[in-house]
């Protein structure tokens, strides 16, 4: 009887860390419409805790195949990384692991990344390879912390917390604070708190536009602090962002990925 009552305890428990309204807004978040077949040229810009910067130019490209969502992107400068190739395979299903590949071409070798090797940082910034899929909404409980103001935008405060370690070992991050603009449901701020005791990453868009329609982060910054400190800044810039453009399904490919541009 007594192990009965502590399973009833504890699954009350999990109910009650579970918000509806505030799963209701990131199932919006996930809805929203984010455009299809697009093209894009990216900066990407490394800061260090001097302030010494290094700049990389890449070149992406996305399509929709049904729910799941492909994307490629190439290094075109400079020249210690040009040619590398990352192609994601971001899958609808909750069940089913997102599948990247990460293209090397001094060793002209790709490599799959592994989901235990998902919290490492992308190519010596601050994102994770799992930063760059989207998050399964059913691997986290959501609470509405509460309702504020960003650049005069109305936002909601939720708090993600994973439901297992295994999220936990995959992102890297023990939970997550995420402020979504109540009129467009982007997440335009977020603090993630890392494993490492101490550290913080601060993800925030500087520059959000629309194209077509479809509200497209032009600028975005992440950065690493432990406590105060900065420990390290990346920012992507996005240009000539382009939606319906003509992508043959054949680029999304790990053929495609070690040809190149």
């Amino acid at each position: 009887m007594r192990s009965i009552l502590i399973i009833l305890a504890l699954l009350a428990t999990a109910v009650w860390a579970d918000d509806a309204k505030a799963r209701a807004i990131m199932e919006k978040v996930e809805a929203r419409d984010d455009g299809n077949n697009m093209t894009a040229h990216m900066e990407m810009i490394l800061i260090d805790r001097r302030g010494d910067e290094r700049v990389r130019m890449l070149r992406q490209f996305a399509k929709d195949f049904g729910k799941d969502e492909y994307r490629l992107m190439f290094f075109l400068e400079p020249a210690d990384v040009a040619g590398t190739g990352f192609l994601t395979y971001d899958y609808d299903d909750p069940d089913r692991d997102d599948d990247q590949w990460l293209y090397l071409p001094a060793l002209k070798k790709t490599k799959r990344i592994a989901s235990s090797d998902k919290s490492g940082s992308f190519m010596g910034s601050d994102f994770t390879y799992s930063d760059m899929t989207d998050r399964d909404l059913e691997d986290y409980d959501f609470q509405l912390v509460k309702e504020s103001m960003v650049d005069k935008e109305k936002v909601w405060v939720i708090e993600a917390t994973p439901r297992t370690k295994e999220v936990i070992d995959e992102t890297g991050y023990t939970k997550s604070l995420l402020l979504v603009r109540q009129d467009n449901y982007v997440v335009i701020r977020a603090v993630h708190y890392e494993e490492k005791a101490g550290r913080l990453k601060f993800f925030e868009i500087k520059d959000l536009g629309q194209i077509d329609g479809i509200w497209q982060p032009l600028e975005m910054h992440m950065t690493s602090k432990q406590g105060q400190q900065m420990i390290h800044k990346t920012i992507l810039k996005f240009y000539d962002v382009k939606f319906n453009q003509k992508l043959d399904d054949g680029i999304f490919t790990q053929r495609r990925l070690e040809q190149g541009l």
